[in-house]
């Protein structure tokens, strides 16, 4: 199965952040790292996204992600 690549503000309406609050997140190593396509282009993993939504909501209802 391929993966889809989602643009950053696929990514913000998916998650309901912005892009400063997405790349703190990234600084922190808490979300998923940007896949470089090209010298000025990046796109989030939609199966990382999707994981790391899991991974949200595990850790609201204290399950082990």
């Amino acid at each position: 199965m391929t993966d889809i690549f989602l643009r950053r503000e696929e990514v913000e309406k998916a998650v309901g952040l912005k892009h400063s609050s997405l790349y703190a997140l990234i600084a922190e190593g808490k979300f998923p790292k940007p896949v470089p396509l090209g010298a000025k282009s990046v796109r989030w993993s939609a199966a990382e996204i999707l994981d790391w939504q899991k991974a949200r909501i595990a850790e609201r209802d204290g399950v082990a992600a």
